[in-house]
């Protein structure tokens, strides 16, 4: 098991498992702590919890807010859907100070609410592709839980050692700490003479620690190579998930079916809309 460092990138072995010490750069992942107040997280609770939350797989609820869709027969119409919610106006806005997110256009809204109680999870999966594009950006509301990533891939990652002589502490593989900690060691340490050990992709899962009031974003290999989860041991108190997607290619400008993309977005980003 690994967990994932915001600050590097990189998915490092567990303290305590075999794989301490051992890191491998994990990427499309942007995690943003602090994205909304907790005045704002109030508001948009109490102005979701207005409306209904209708049963869901995996015992959560949910609020919908998009087209219509089939995606057994890659079919899709406007439906009944007039727009995301008033309150994800601001939200929206606040997203383009992201790095990742500068030409983010959101043309649905999923609310899933998960309590213990229900016993709320879901499954390992990946987010259609037909439909939605790049990126899946969620908001973490109400209590903090882990985003577990799992591939079932028969391809090899290459661990890397990353604990340094020098400070004690893990940097990114490669870099000058972790070379100059070996070079100018006068011992030879188990660290500065092992080199990348591979493990089976599948064999591998990369915890993402959500504190409360968070923005995470997945895209590239995070995206399509891994699937994401939320298991029940990892819902502790009531919990939001607000989830943003985009249009894929195909529905975009260029695209087979950019008429029916512009609708759809002129309709979304009205933001008069209610769950459907």
């Amino acid at each position: 098991n690994f967990t994932y460092c915001p600050a590097t990138g990189l998915a490092k072995g567990n303290e305590h498992s075999e794989f301490a010490g051992w890191a491998f750069p994990f990427p499309g992942v942007f995690l943003m702590e602090e994205f909304i107040s907790e005045d704002e997280e109030s508001e948009m609770v109490e102005l979701m919890d207005r409306d209904d939350w209708k049963p869901s797989q995996s015992g959560r609820k949910k609020q919908d807010y998009g087209p219509k869709v089939n995606f057994k027969k890659q079919r899709m119409k406007a439906g009944s859907f007039t727009g995301l919610p008033s309150f994800s106006k601001k939200i929206v806005a606040q997203m383009k100070s992201c790095s990742v997110l500068g030409s983010f256009l959101p043309v649905e809204q999923c609310n899933l609410d998960y309590v213990p109680e229900r016993g709320s999870a879901i499954d390992p999966h990946f987010d259609d592709w037909w439909l939605w594009g790049e990126r899946l950006v969620s908001l973490n509301l109400l209590s903090k839980t882990v985003l577990s990533m799992s591939c079932d891939s028969e391809d090899s990652i290459q661990l890397f050692p990353t604990f340094s002589k020098e400070n004690g502490e893990l940097s990114p593989p490669g870099s000058s700490t972790q070379t100059s900690a070996c070079k100018n060691s006068g011992e030879e340490g188990i660290n500065c003479t092992l080199s990348p050990k591979p493990v089976l992709s599948k064999e591998v899962t990369v915890a993402i620690h959500l504190p409360r009031r968070s923005l995470v974003v997945l895209y590239g290999d995070a995206r399509y190579k891994w699937k994401h989860a939320i298991y029940r041991k990892h819902i502790e108190h009531r919990r939001i998930c607000v989830t943003f997607r985009e249009l894929s290619a195909e529905f975009s400008a260029g695209g087979r079916h950019e008429e029916l993309g512009k609708e759809l977005l002129e309709i979304a980003l009205s933001f008069q809309g209610r769950p459907v």
